[in-house]
């Protein structure tokens, strides 16, 4: 006798991270200069600045077996899965101005900056944020 179980098919895992559709044409551009060999854009943290963390920024060939992926208008992002409960709701978007060009994270895990701006306070999503993403 064989065991046949079913399964309802899985729904969508929500998206750690959004992209203003400045960012994601500024990421897909980038992506078309680098050539066909990059997989995408990969954003970490890491310690350090006066603040605590920094995000981190890396055009990557792969796309690890526990990484995050965010596809969104031709734009590849790829998440550091050690960075996914600080980014949980992060919407990265691309700013110009006179002086600078710069991709900017709209972060609500971020609960402080370094007045230079160089680095933030992060603090981990919480049970109720991922709760939230399952409803």
């Amino acid at each position: 006798m064989t065991d046949q179980t079913t399964s309802a098919p899985r729904r969508p895992r929500p998206k750690v991270m959004t992209l203003t559709p400045r960012a994601a044409e500024r990421v897909r551009a980038i992506m078309a200069s680098k050539g066909p060999d990059v997989a995408g854009l990969k954003i970490g943290i890491k310690k350090g600045g006066c603040a605590g963390m920094e995000y981190t920024m890396s055009w990557t060939d792969t796309v690890g077996k526990f990484d995050e992926t965010v596809e969104q208008d031709g734009a590849r992002v790829i998440i550091d899965p050690q960075a996914v409960l600080y980014l949980l709701g992060t919407e990265m978007d691309y700013k110009t101005d006179k002086l600078s060009a710069t991709f900017v994270f709209n972060n609500p895990n971020q609960k402080g900056a370094c007045g230079c701006g160089e680095s933030v306070n992060l603090v981990p999503a919480g049970k109720s944020e991922l709760e939230a993403l399952n409803d």
